[in-house]
């Protein structure tokens, strides 16, 4: 089963902007994920997520995640997120994370995986990526969504996606306090 059935199958996607066919049988997701789901109130309200992994990137095959990238609130989700998806990645999945309560990067290998782990005070999980990948959004502006990820994709293979390395001990002692700016009611 792919990720992009397991999220369906599962009703783990929250919000997606794309969710479908890649070029060279691979499928992508565009949107945020539930990591953990929110109050039911009725048979047909739901409250939002209690955790979610937000402004979520996927390109995986049949099988496996081959590259992730996504939001998170604090590198406190991170065990409970992986544990929910872990059966897509492989050691070879190129993941980099962006936490929100991070005061400094680090690469660590947890489960035999290795994850990228990045502060994200103010930007997107899309424009940190583009910095990494050294690709202009000008190049991405006559593709569709599909197209969008694919090329990011491509150029993030080719880039150094690596900050310091750090046991995953290392970088939960690097736990801040959420630093992101969050527009809303005062």
């Amino acid at each position: 089963m792919s990720i992009v059935a397991y999220i369906k199958e599962n009703d783990l996607a929250w919000q997606p902007s794309f969710s479908g066919e890649l070029g060279q049988g691979l499928v992508g997701y565009r949107g945020a994920l539930i990591i953990e789901a929110g109050k039911q109130l009725s048979a047909d309200r739901i409250l939002p997520p209690k955790i979610q992994a937000k402004q979520v990137l996927v390109v995986a095959d049949d099988a496996n995640i081959k590259f992730f990238a996504c939001e998170l609130e604090s590198i406190l989700h991170f065990e409970p997120f992986f544990e929910k998806y872990k059966a897509f990645f492989t050691p070879e999945t190129l993941v980099v994370l962006f936490v929100t309560d991070l005061d400094k990067n680090g690469t660590f290998t947890y489960e035999g995986i290795t994850f990228n782990a990045y502060s994200l005070a103010e930007s997107s999980v899309w424009n940190e990526l583009l910095d990494l990948s050294n690709l202009e959004k000008n190049e991405l502006k006559k593709m569709d969504n599909a197209e969008k990820i694919e090329a990011l994709y491509e150029a993030l293979l080719s880039s150094d996606c690596t900050a310091s390395a750090m046991s995953f001990e290392e970088v939960l002692s690097h736990k801040g306090e959420s630093s992101k700016k969050i527009m809303g009611a005062v």
